[in-house]
């Protein structure tokens, strides 16, 4: 569910027109809705209920702060992978101990910040990331909470850039050697350990590979209390996938996740910690884009757009599908016509969709990226020296740029001269 819908013939943003957002700010830009945000966090937190939980929001999928001080408002934790990530939740008024530090290349510096500035806990993802953990703690006299990640050899059936737990990916260290893991943890100075990590991939549009894991943390987390570890939490990651079709299939919902982690796991008696990016900020964001052109082609017709690969990459580098849609609402029956959706950066991978149906439309109109709000301004950039697109917030009948459109003299500062040249 989310909180873009017709009125009056223009697609809103809750109770904002997107055309009058595109009047003030200009095209293209990201929109976000609060509603929508809010609702897919209490999803979350309705689905653990009545379990002992915390919901920590995967930065990674969407970093702004504005976004992230709304989440961390109503209660949310925050999963970082970096010291910008880190710093971003603190910026938000996210105290230490509600966020986890993940990611596979931790460094010195980012663990030092992170122990100075407070942390729930870090997710170690190998044996010498524990071992300079233990020396960045004990050099400044303190204990850092961990839980080990596990690789649990389960194949979650998605895209092969964004599968984490099978034996071959980067990620954790092999269940089989979990326990002589742990046993060195237990062993060094600078560490308490407090739980389980794991995580098998993003975009999951079942609940089975999700299920293999997690049984197989269960049976760790008896075998590791019976060598005389304390495990009170378990980390199970994030996730659970959206619909970026509007079609009749759809992922699995939040309750009935919530239901297969009180069926597997509920009898442990552990805090439950789930780090949701996209399910949460996925379909809670739109890019909004003008019509440059319509270019007829040989055998096929273009539409030429203001946005491009550098601001929404998924197409182009995972071949992701998001629905597009007119701004203005199509009367009934209207006809469609396939075009290629493109944009302008000097790229044959700059394309957003081949023989995609749409209404007929004409240099100017707007339309609307759908389920754009994860892994879009996030992964955005400024190839072609083509600006970062703004960034808004609505909530109910109003908006707010929250991340303003650099200006081209902004960019070319950041550029700087040998004193030679």
């Amino acid at each position: 569910m989310d909180h873009f819908l017709y009125r009056n013939g223009h697609l809103h943003a809750e109770g904002v027109a997107l055309s009058d957002i595109a009047a003030n700010v200009g095209t293209p830009f990201y929109c976000y809705s609060a509603a929508t945000l809010t609702r897919h966090y209490q999803l979350f937190k309705e689905a653990l209920a009545p379990m002992d939980n915390l919901v920590c929001f995967a930065i990674k999928s969407l970093s702004n702060v504005a976004v992230l001080k709304l989440l961390g408002d109503l209660g949310a934790g925050m999963d970082v992978v970096s010291m910008g990530e880190y710093l971003r939740a603190k910026a938000a008024g996210v105290p230490g101990e509600r966020i986890v530090f993940s990611g596979v290349g931790k460094t010195r510096e980012e663990m030092r910040v992170a122990l100075e500035g407070g942390i729930r806990q870090f997710n170690v993802e190998s044996e010498p990331e524990m071992r300079a953990l233990s020396e960045v703690a004990v050099s400044l006299g303190v204990k850092a909470p961990i839980a080990v990640r596990v690789n649990p050899d389960v194949d979650a059936k998605t895209h092969e850039k964004i599968a984490t737990g099978k034996s071959e990916n980067k990620f954790g260290i092999p269940i089989a050697r979990a326990r002589e893991v742990y046993a060195e943890a237990a062993r060094l100075p600078g560490l308490e350990v407090v739980g389980i990590d794991v995580h098998i991939g993003s975009q999951l549009v079942d609940l089975e590979p999700f299920e293999q894991a997690f049984q197989k943390v269960a049976d760790l987390t008896l075998a590791l209390r019976a060598d005389g570890h304390t495990i009170r939490r378990l980390d199970l990651g994030g996730g659970l996938g959206i619909p970026y079709t509007r079609s009749n299939e759809a992922p699995p919902l939040p309750l009935d996740y919530g239901a297969m982690v009180k069926r597997t796991l509920g009898h442990l008696g552990c805090e439950i910690e789930i780090e949701p990016g996209r399910l949460i900020s996925g379909n809670s964001g739109v890019l909004v884009s003008s019509v440059i052109y319509v270019k007829n082609g040989e055998g096929r017709d273009f539409l030429i757009l203001d946005a491009a690969m550098n601001d929404l990459v998924r197409p182009s580098m995972y071949g992701a599908h998001h629905d597009i849609v007119a701004v203005a609402e199509p009367a009934p029956g209207a006809p469609t016509v396939p075009f290629d959706v493109v944009g302008p950066v000097c790229e044959t991978g700059d394309t957003f969709a081949k023989a995609r149906d749409l209404p007929l439309l004409a240099e100017g109109d707007l339309v609307a990226f759908r389920s754009a709000g994860a892994y879009g301004a996030v992964m955005a950039n400024e190839y072609n020296t083509r600006p970062l697109v703004p960034e808004v917030l609505v909530k109910d009948d109003h908006f707010a740029v929250i991340r303003e459109r650099p200006s081209y003299d902004e960019i070319l500062k950041r550029d700087k001269l040998p004193e030679w040249l």
